[in-house]
């Protein structure tokens, strides 16, 4: 077959799009897009073209846009053009250069196809290749991101779809030829200070001499890496079906099952990858499992805190989560409230017998505290007994509504329960003559 009918039974067998389908085609002016637009015109596709100037290369970014908007009349397609400034991008959002132009642009193609008044196209095109998605795997591998990583460039993700996938640049370069197609050249394809274009220039040729069909081997190794990840998909998803448990926006996980999964290493990482943890962070969360109560891993968005017989997946923003980690004093807000905790010292020192405000033996706390819901099965000592009493029974002396309990917060350190909020103080945990020093917690704003 030639390239036509393969980029035919392409779309077809990877179900793209329709016939009927309008495409908004990612044009450069490259030789790779040149050729896109010529395959959609000669399989009979209704497409306009956007074309993105990030204005890098000075006048050779100008040609560019200038070649684009010629080459749209050339099929009496629309050709939409945006500039940007990509330097000030990458700069005010602490990125480089390459991750900018991909934001910016892919920002900018899905804010065009959203737009229902517009009806620009119903799937961004691009023109990746073969070649694209083979440097794409080995730039994943080297990088370490597991088996995830090694199907690299999908055939469509979401909107977006790439019908050149099954084609080598080599393969691309011949239909240009052959149809006498002109394009331009991306003077930075040949700098090697890009990642890609080391891999392009230097890396895949060096190996190319041990191994002359690299590129052939290595993308039919793609195929089955695909297949590898969806069967490793489908076990990971049966693993977090067994072991997540949903309570409101926090994941809770039973600490000895899944100390029993295998492999553990594996199922946790893909676990918690979802929440802003790294794969470096995975040996953290392992220790975590056989840690005590308190003790926690976090990411710029989660905390994994170990409370009791559970790892808890919460929110760093306390409000909405149910078990929110103390770790100094300070204010803290959470769904019922706030809390305001700080440390006194016992001289002149007015002794508080507000619900409110529980005061504490300092010397007898060590942060972190937990604050969560209470549930079956808490006990704690009441301030004035030397005996233990279960909450819900305490709740029944206290004849609270069935909302009262449902609202009612406990604090607790290392899985003893030092106050239940704005109720009463645990007696463990009370000031007496020979306390210097007391931990003051204050319920503010009560809901």
């Amino acid at each position: 077959m030639n390239l036509l009918e393969k980029y035919k039974v392409y779309i077809k067998a990877e179900n793209l799009f329709q016939p009927r389908d309008k495409l908004l085609l990612a044009v450069s002016g490259g030789v790779d897009s040149v050729v896109l637009c010529e395959l959609c015109k000669q399989a009979g596709y209704d497409f306009v073209i956007a074309h993105c100037n990030f204005q890098l290369r000075g006048e050779e970014s100008t040609r560019d846009e200038q070649f684009v908007k010629e080459l749209a009349k050339k099929y009496n397609a629309e050709a939409l053009v945006k500039r940007f400034d990509a330097e000030k991008y990458a700069a005010d959002n602490k990125v480089s250069i390459q991750v900018a132009a991909r934001e910016l642009r892919y920002q900018w193609f899905n804010e065009l196809i959203s737009n229902e008044s517009l009806v620009i196209g119903h799937w961004v095109v691009t023109a990746h290749h073969l070649n694209d998605n083979v440097e794409t795997m080995l730039m994943n591998f080297f990088k370490g991101t597991g088996i995830n990583g090694l199907k690299a460039i999908l055939p469509k993700q979401g909107r977006i779809v790439r019908p050149l996938l099954f084609a080598l640049r080599k393969e691309i370069e011949q239909f240009a030829e052959e149809n006498n197609l002109s394009w331009v050249e991306d003077s930075s394809n040949a700098s090697d200070k890009y990642t890609r274009n080391y891999f392009r220039n230097k890396l895949i040729p060096g190996i190319k001499e041990v191994f002359p069909q690299v590129e052939e081997n290595l993308a039919n190794n793609l195929q089955r890496f695909r297949e590898a990840e969806q069967l490793y998909q489908q076990a990971i998803d049966q693993h977090k079906k067994k072991l997540l448990e949903l309570k409101g926006n926090e994941i809770h996980i039973p600490v000895l099952k899944l100390l029993k999964a295998r492999p553990l290493h594996s199922i946790l990482y893909e676990i918690i990858k979802d929440f802003g943890f790294t794969a470096h962070q995975t040996d953290d969360c392992i220790a975590l499992l056989k840690s005590e109560t308190g003790k926690y891993v976090h990411s710029h968005s989660h905390r994994i805190i170990r409370n009791r017989t559970w790892v808890i997946i919460s929110p760093n923003q306390s409000t909405g989560a149910d078990n929110i980690l103390i770790e100094k004093e300070g204010n803290i807000d959470f769904t019922d409230g706030n809390l305001e905790i700080k440390k006194l010292q016992t001289t002149n020192l007015k002794l508080q017998t507000s619900n409110q405000i529980a005061q504490l033996d300092a010397k007898k706390l060590s942060f972190p505290l937990i604050l969560r819901k209470w549930k079956q099965g808490d006990y704690f000592y009441p301030l004035g007994m030397n005996k233990k009493k279960k909450l819900s029974r305490f709740f029944i002396d206290q004849k609270l509504s069935l909302t009262q309990k449902e609202k009612t917060w406990v604090i607790e350190m290392n899985k003893k329960i030092i106050w239940v909020v704005g109720m009463r103080i645990d007696d463990r945990f009370k000031i007496t003559d020979a306390t210097k020093e007391i931990l003051q917690i204050t319920l503010i704003n009560a809901k």
